[in-house]
């Protein structure tokens, strides 16, 4: 988890970084701004390519999994990203109490003001913490139900 997650927040913060790199290939996946379930893979192939292959690769590699193994955990990787790109906060959702990259987590990235933020993914948020990259959030209930994950106050002026 820790060698998939390294690769892919710096992979992903370079995305964002590198105007080329973003306006040709990253911006197809930010054209979900509101983030839905099929949308988590919706990317550019060599995104697809150097984010998730090359990372799964590396990520088996260096970690010696077995090939049983690489299954259960590339499956499991999968769901997790598809559940932190539905855009819905369950109650009971066991990825929600267990991994602080979550559903809302991801959506801050996904919004307008957070594109510079949360980069992390699949699974923790400590490279985000490390580097100054985290925005913090809070859920807030919404009138016609569900919540609605918003920025806390201090970065909603960036």
């Amino acid at each position: 988890m820790i060698i998939l997650d390294t690769w892919q927040y710096f992979m992903h913060r370079y995305m964002h970084h590198n105007k080329f790199l973003y306006k040709h290939i990253h911006s197809q996946h930010h054209r979900l701004i509101v983030p839905y379930a099929y949308g988590a893979l919706y990317n550019h192939p060599v995104e697809g390519l150097i984010l998730d292959t090359v990372g799964g690769a590396l990520s088996f590699l260096i970690s010696g999994m077995s090939p049983r193994t690489s299954i259960f955990f590339f499956s499991f990787a999968t769901i997790k990203t598809v559940d932190d790109h539905c855009g819905l906060w369950l109650p009971g959702n066991l990825f929600h109490m267990v991994f602080k990259n979550n559903t809302a987590y991801h959506d801050i990235h996904h919004q307008l003001h957070g594109t510079k933020y949360n980069f992390s993914q699949p699974f923790f948020v400590m490279w985000d913490r490390i580097l100054g990259t985290y925005m913090p959030y809070s859920l807030e209930k919404r009138e016609d139900g569900g919540f609605e994950a918003r920025p806390t106050k201090e970065y909603k002026d960036d």
